[in-house]
């Protein structure tokens, strides 16, 4: 016997959310339980709850309850994005029965209903049933790079970005006249000039809120230069800085073929394992710094940590909090920078010779650049609460054997190595497919 199609549709639905809430709230705890209401008119509701680390939204006659640990509780973006998946589903499932939405909203079922999630993110307004119908450019500049992905210019990988305009902000006038503008869409993926004249990195195409394409420019030079309130990579700062203190979105193609999708001055969600990810880049380095205990410290590892990944370059570092009785423990005397040496032979110097002269150096004292070229050094990157360099490509020594059923047994060397640094320090971790994970006191805090 088959279902009504208004309750076929509203398990479809809740089945749409289930996954949605399961894709990016991966480190919550999820519970469904039936409430007395049946109601099957789309309303989604997320109910007030004095718990920060509790999130509950009801729909269709049910509930579901996300929880996570009371010391780290839902952030800000993690709620706000809670309510842009909502905004998409309700305004979908209405748009199901009835004709004139489904005419004028068209567009809500075109794509991958993902993006969507990311664009109503940015602009919530724009998926309330009360705001009228129009073209939503951040999911349509998504899509466009989607389909660039799939392409290829004289056997390179293909990059390219777009940065949309506030349609507060006073942007320069088109560069081509009115009866020849043309619009931001799938379309220019099949001409091969549109991948030359932007690369994404130095260039990007400038569209406005009505989807017209104003210009290329150089991204450099669009905005004046200034300090980021939260690090980004440092190849993408100047997108960052396109979007801080405005509505403008800047959306990127990388050349390792990872969407990149900036606003409000921060890099905010990411694209890649075919899946988006919320980076909430703001609550995870405040974790972290605070774990650290050095302002300046932290910001130099973690600006460091986010241009490997964003190389797909691997290191490990390891900020102990008690290194006078931490380090012997985890770094065996020939690695340790301080350890006493042997004069050896000047013409044919020994590794130990080479990093002497890196002894009293500390993190913040050493050229960006060197301190990254140091972190790709097989082995972990140790250093002390001050920044000082205590051991460089160590190999990390385990104080206590692994037990068979614990998660150390499971994981990669490196991963390894960070959980059983943990417990002595603030360790970060980046893996050469772009992820970097947070590790203290034994536990995954974060990943990114």
């Amino acid at each position: 016997m088959s279902l009504p199609p208004v309750f076929a549709a509203s398990a479809l639905y809740d089945g749409l959310l289930q996954a949605a809430l399961r894709q990016f709230y991966s480190r919550a705890t999820f519970e469904t339980e039936p409430t007395p209401s049946l109601s099957s008119d789309g309303r989604l509701a997320i109910e007030p709850t004095g718990d920060p680390s509790e999130l509950t939204i009801r729909w269709f006659g049910s509930r579901h309850v996300l929880h996570v640990p009371a010391r780290r509780p839902f952030t800000e973006h993690e709620v706000r994005l809670a309510r842009a998946i909502g905004a998409v589903l309700s305004l979908r499932y209405r748009a199901v029965f009835d004709p004139k939405q489904m005419l004028e909203r068209g567009e809500l079922f075109q794509g991958a209903i993902e993006d969507r999630y990311i664009a109503a993110f940015l602009e919530e307004s724009a998926y309330s049933p009360a705001s009228p119908p129009r073209t939503d450019w951040v999911a349509t500049a998504i899509e466009v790079l989607r389909v660039a992905a799939l392409s290829s210019y004289e056997n390179r990988s293909i990059s390219s970005g777009v940065l949309i305009l506030d349609e507060e902000e006073s942007g320069p006038a088109p560069s081509v006249p009115d009866d020849q503008a043309f619009r931001y869409t799938q379309a220019l993926t099949g001409i091969k000039t549109f991948y030359r004249l932007s690369d994404g990195l130095e260039t990007v195409y400038l569209v406005n809120r009505s989807g017209f394409v104003l210009d290329v420019v150089e991204i450099g030079t669009c905005y004046p230069a200034a300090r980021l309130d939260v690090p980004c990579p440092t190849p993408y700062h100047s997108h960052a800085l396109a979007t801080a203190g405005n509505r403008n979105v800047c959306v990127v193609l990388s050349p390792s073929h990872e969407i990149k999708l900036f606003a409000e001055g921060v890099h905010v969600f990411s694209f890649r394992n075919a899946r988006w990810h919320l980076l909430d880049l703001k609550a995870k380095y405040d974790l972290w710094a605070a774990s650290v205990g050095n302002s300046t410290l932290a910001e130099r590892l973690f600006q460091t940590a986010i241009d490997l990944a964003d190389a797909r370059e691997g290191a490990l570092f390891v900020v102990l909090r008690e290194p006078e009785t931490s380090l012997p423990l985890l770094v065996a005397p020939g690695d340790q920078l301080d350890a006493p040496r042997h004069a050896g032979n000047r013409d044919a110097p020994s590794r130990g010779q080479l990093l002497q002269m890196l002894q009293g150096r500390t993190a913040t004292g050493l050229d960006p650049a060197v301190l990254a070229g140091l972190a790709r050094t097989d082995g972990a990157t140790v250093l002390d609460p001050d920044g000082r360099l205590l051991a460089v490509g160590a190999i990390l020594l385990h104080s206590e054997p692994v037990e068979p059923h614990s998660s150390l047994a499971v994981e990669g060397a490196r991963t390894t190595a960070a959980m059983a640094a943990g417990r002595y320090g603030a360790v970060l971790k980046v893996s050469e497919d772009g992820l970097i994970t947070f590790y203290d006191h034994m536990e995954r805090i974060w990943d990114i």
